[in-house]
């Protein structure tokens, strides 16, 4: 596993920066330090076949993580033989309010299920647990502050051909832990090569778009850190009315 680390200072001038010396200096130091760090782009690698679930419409998942930095660098972090990265791409997300992103994928565990993990420069720093089986599988929906209260939670579709469960899981401190559940839903069928829907805000408020678990509805759903609101967009749940729904035109 390559952990990319920012470029470290001259002895020198570090010793010099910690006695608070030359401090334009300092400060645009460890401003480009802190731009090194960021990520700029994501992408997986390493195509394998060693995991034959196919829930997303062929027996190939990923690998490695490949992340690219603001300065040009690029790291990879590689999984070990029992984890694939099952998923259609990395996510990048702002969750700390710092502006500079982490990354949200689905990583597998060949014989405990899918979990969501979060990556930032130095690799992965927090998971949920695994579904607990083989062939068990999350979808994401997507990264906000759904509540307004100034952390992100993260939500995924537990399940979404089986269990069928949206949950929602808080991110502070480099921890997740769930904050919600609700029943009865969907954000992908078997077999499509995509995820439907994610988090629109329409109203200055972040709402979260999926199906019901038979596909009959198409859903809004807020969360306000204690309930959800729900609003049913109608009976159309194809790929053209998730992407209406998604650019507030419906």
């Amino acid at each position: 596993m390559n952990l990319a680390r920012a470029p470290r200072l001259p002895i020198r001038l570090r010793a010099g920066c910690a006695r608070g010396a030359l401090p334009a200096l300092c400060l645009w130091l460890a401003a480009s330090g802190a731009t090194a760090q960021t990520i700029a782009a994501a992408r997986y690698t390493e195509p394998t076949d060693r995991y034959a679930h196919g829930v997303l419409g062929d027996a190939i998942e990923w690998g490695a993580l490949e992340l690219t930095f603001a300065d040009g660098r690029v790291s990879t972090f590689t999984l070990p033989e029992d984890h694939v990265f099952e998923d259609v791409a990395p996510r990048l997300a702002d969750l700390d309010g710092t502006g500079a992103p982490k990354v949200i994928v689905v990583e597998t565990d060949m014989q405990a299920g899918g979990a969501l993990a979060v990556y930032g420069p130095d690799g992965k720093i927090t998971e949920t647990p695994h579904i607990g089986m083989r062939n068990r599988w999350l979808a994401p929906v997507g990264a906000a502050d759904l509540d307004g209260d100034g952390a992100v939670e993260i939500a995924y579709v537990d399940r979404p051909h089986l269990a069928m469960i949206l949950r929602v899981w808080r991110y502070q401190d480099g921890v997740v832990s769930e904050v919600a559940a609700l029943g009865g839903l969907s954000n992908h069928r078997i077999g499509e090569v995509d995820i439907a829907g994610g988090i629109r805000t329409c109203a200055g408020t972040p709402e979260m778009i999926v199906a019901t678990g038979d596909w009959s509805t198409l859903v809004a759903l807020g969360w306000d850190g204690s309930e959800f609101a729900r609003s049913d967009l109608g009976p159309d749940t194809s790929r053209g009315a998730f992407a209406r729904a998604m650019r507030c035109a419906e």
